[in-house]
């Protein structure tokens, strides 16, 4: 029950992400807007300033709610969602962020549940007009609603959880956040968090004062940099040897995926990523700074360029405060990890493949037929996919290396990078990572799903990379 819940979530994260990711660039836009034009910025001018409110109440909402209604409902789900969400925005005194997460995808549920019911009912000739002035009315009601009912259920939830984190940073208790975050994102519940309360809140206070904290209390790489320097240093075997590597990834890539393993391989270096995402919000509240959009990717240039005029020190600061503290404390734990129970990649992939060995991984009729370790399908494999949370993080990692792979020895298939849910109905084999295994097989129960812990160096991955190489030597004999 457990790790269906965690399951759900993750699948509701993955939702969420796929109505923010698609519209960063104008989150981006908006803040590179505000850094350069409002009053306090690097070159204020009045007339451009003049376009921040409006974005923000108008544009963002109105861009969410499309994608939002798109994802949940096709074309149309996504101009009802707009239609739907417009009466929020219009009804409400703060940007409805929230509200339009919220009212586009049920917009789109509405329309769907309308052309479901009047399936087959249409009489010939009348399919355009029903559907245009389905479409309208539908948008129309939602849009009234949504202005005279929704809209205050929403706000004023809204500004419960805007009072409750606001109280948070009046009294200092800020940094506590990170019990909260630091847990969430190593079991790949940060977007639910990210994209479901920091960024919305975040773009409110930036509003107001052209920056926020909200954009910084989850998304820190400095904690993580900490960490694997600490692997680095002090780790044993394949988790020391990936480590710099992964370094590059997460820290100046900003795929904060990549440290995931290596705190799910030694729960206790939780600890010290708390500390860490703790001590760096700290620090920014001490400096009293902030981002002026979402960092995404996480890197450390999306940082920085982010930052607004007079922030640099307390940002930069920040990050060194949380990758300090992290580090100190994952190589304590590191160096006095016993040798029985040392965390080792290469160690938890070999025990991962004895309990296959054993028989503890069966087949299962409702979940699809799943290959044996090291026997090849009769179905050929043309297409892999990997599929993680968002469709660009680690997943986008792992295809871009594996395709170079498959290059190098001319083998012929094809590879691509998807969020969980929006896997092509082609794909042959999902890649994805062990702790995403119980939401893949829930989105795609038929499809043969490979695990992996690690998206540098895995067995499973070298597994599936012979099986190709198998396949292709038996079509040219």
């Amino acid at each position: 029950m457990e790790k269906n819940y965690r399951a759900k979530l993750q699948a509701f994260g993955g939702f969420l992400t796929g109505i923010v990711i698609p519209n960063m660039g104008a989150f981006i836009a908006w803040g590179f807007l505000t850094a350069l034009f409002i009053p306090t910025g690097w070159i204020p001018n009045e007339a451009f300033g003049s376009m921040v409110s409006p974005m923000v109440i108008y544009l963002l909402p109105l861009l969410l709610a499309y994608s939002g209604g798109k994802l949940a409902g096709g074309e149309r789900g996504a101009i009802v969602g707009t239609i739907g969400t417009f009466g929020l925005i219009v009804g409400s005194d703060i940007p409805m962020f929230l509200g339009a997460m919220i009212m586009g995808p049920f917009s789109a549920w509405v329309i769907k549940k309308f052309d479901k019911m009047i399936d087959g009912k249409i009489p010939v000739g009348f399919e355009m007009v029903i559907n245009n002035f389905s479409l309208g009315l539908i948008g129309l009601a939602l849009s009234l609603a949504s202005y005279g009912l929704i809209g205050p259920v929403i706000q004023q939830a809204n500004n419960g959880i805007t009072v409750m984190i606001e109280g948070l940073v009046k009294t200092g208790f800020l940094p506590l956040l990170s019990l909260i975050n630091e847990p969430a994102k190593v079991l790949f519940l940060n977007n639910v968090i990210d994209q479901g309360i920091y960024y919305p809140l975040g773009m409110q206070d930036a509003l107001k004062a052209g920056k926020s904290i909200y954009f910084m209390v989850a998304s820190n790489p400095g904690s993580g940099l900490g960490l694997l320097l600490a692997y680095t240093m002090f780790g044993k075997g394949a988790s020391k040897k990936t480590a710099p590597g992964a370094i590059i990834i997460h820290f100046l890539g900003g795929i904060h995926e990549i440290y995931f393993p290596y705190v799910l391989m030694k729960p206790i270096l939780i600890i010290s990523m708390i500390l860490g995402g703790g001590t760096g919000t700290l620090i920014f509240s001490l400096f009293g700074v902030g981002l002026t959009a979402g960092p995404s990717p996480g890197s450390i240039f999306s940082y920085l360029m982010l930052t607004p005029k007079g922030n640099f020190l307390g940002v930069i600061a920040g990050v060194l405060g949380a990758t300090l503290v992290s580090f100190v404390v994952s190589s304590l734990i590191l160096k006095n990890s016993k040798t029985e129970s040392e965390d080792d990649l290469e160690e938890s992939i070999e025990k991962s493949r004895n309990m296959k060995a054993e028989g503890k991984a069966v087949l299962s009729s409702k979940l699809g037929a799943f290959a044996p370790q090291g026997e090849i399908p009769e179905k050929k494999i043309r297409y892999v996919a990997f599929a993680c949370d968002a469709g660009l993080g680690s997943s986008a990692m792992g295809a871009n290396a594996f395709k170079k792979r498959l290059e190098k020895q001319f083998l012929d298939v094809e590879v691509g990078n998807y969020a969980i849910e929006k896997v092509p109905e082609t794909v042959d084999v999902i890649v994805t990572h062990k702790s995403l295994e119980k939401r893949s097989r829930m989105a795609w129960p038929d499809k043969r799903i490979v695990t992996i812990e690690n998206f540098m160096k895995d067995e499973q991955i070298e597994s599936l990379l012979e099986e190709i190489q198998k396949q292709n030597n038996k079509e040219h004999k």
